[in-house]
């Protein structure tokens, strides 16, 4: 297995919530809800940086495909990281994100490493981590 990830997939409950929460709250970029034609199809993909994307897809297509039974969402499974270049940058995000209908779960704040970091839960309680990492350089 060669080390990249191409799409990361949110299950999520209802996707034309999710679709406005990405889309208009966050200002991610898409086509908006493909595959509706199709039983278990509807989806929708955000562009992300280059070779990346954000799929969402209802949380009932996910496990059909997969073949595993439902079991309760749970946002101490994983946190998405969104890396920016500054503490201001941290702080808009968050409040963009708030402002879109998001939980903030821990507001923004100096980190024990010597970072900038807040937490949080998208509608269908995807963690997320927006920080500020002195040592890394946020990507364009």
């Amino acid at each position: 297995m060669k080390p990249r990830i191409s799409v990361i997939t949110l299950a999520v409950d209802d996707l034309e919530r999710a679709l406005r929460f990405y889309r208009d709250g966050l200002g991610l970029a898409t086509q908006g809800i493909i595959g509706k034609e199709f039983e278990h199809g509807a989806v929708a993909f955000f562009d992300l940086q280059a070779g990346l994307k954000l799929a969402l897809w209802p949380r009932a297509s996910l496990v059909h495909d997969a073949g595993i039974p439902l079991s309760p969402a749970s946002s101490s499974e994983l946190s998405l990281g969104h890396n920016v270049s500054s503490k201001s940058e941290v702080d808009a995000v968050m409040l963009q994100a708030r402002n879109a209908g998001a939980e903030i779960v821990k507001a923004a704040h100096d980190t024990f490493w010597g970072g900038y970091a807040g937490y949080f839960k998208d509608p269908d309680q995807h963690l997320w981590e927006v920080v500020w990492n002195p040592a890394w350089d946020a990507p364009d």
